[in-house]
């Protein structure tokens, strides 16, 4: 039986060899990037009562459709409200119990609707959707891990939230 190909050094590309920093010649597109926990990028859009830390974007690995990253919100802390631009965002909480509110205009008059999850939990924010994160736990800090369809991290800061026209409004 031969081996399996996840041996080090066999497999499809053997001329290739496990290493942290590939060669600075080998072009961002024609390589995997293994992106540390230790190594995320805090210099990525902010909104206040969360950090924001990039692992896969256009400056960390060159990517030109995706960003995805990690987000901590604080015990009892909320978010400002904002919204993410053109930007599909999924989430997928990872710790604490954050809850996710928005207004829903179906109605006659906006109403608050809060999203509470669990570890294992999704969420997904449509474009342009105002939104905040909360975290209600008081010694918990809530962490989730963001991907968006766009290349950079969008964030858009509001000074309240508002619904958006129902489709055909």
């Amino acid at each position: 039986m031969s081996e399996p190909l996840t041996t080090p050094g066999e497999g499809f590309h053997p001329h290739l060899h496990d290493t942290s920093s590939p060669a600075a010649t080998t072009p961002l597109r024609a390589r995997l990037h293994h992106i540390r926990a230790d190594a995320l990028d805090g210099d990525t859009a902010q909104t206040g009562g969360m950090r924001r830390f990039a692992a896969v974007s256009g400056k960390t690995v060159g990517s030109e459709k995706l960003w995805m990253g990690q987000t901590h919100v604080a015990p009892a802390t909320s978010s400002s409200d904002h919204h993410h631009g053109e930007s599909e965002t999924a989430i997928y909480v990872v710790s604490g119990h954050p809850e996710f509110v928005f207004l829903d205009g179906a109605g006659d008059e906006a109403e608050e609707v809060r999203l509470r999850t669990s570890p294992g939990d999704y969420i997904f924010v449509p474009p342009f959707v105002p939104h905040r994160e909360e975290n209600p736990d008081p010694s918990e800090e809530a962490v989730v891990v963001i991907a968006r369809s766009t290349q950079e991290a969008i964030v858009v800061n509001l000074p309240k939230l508002y619904a958006l026209p129902a489709d055909g409004d």
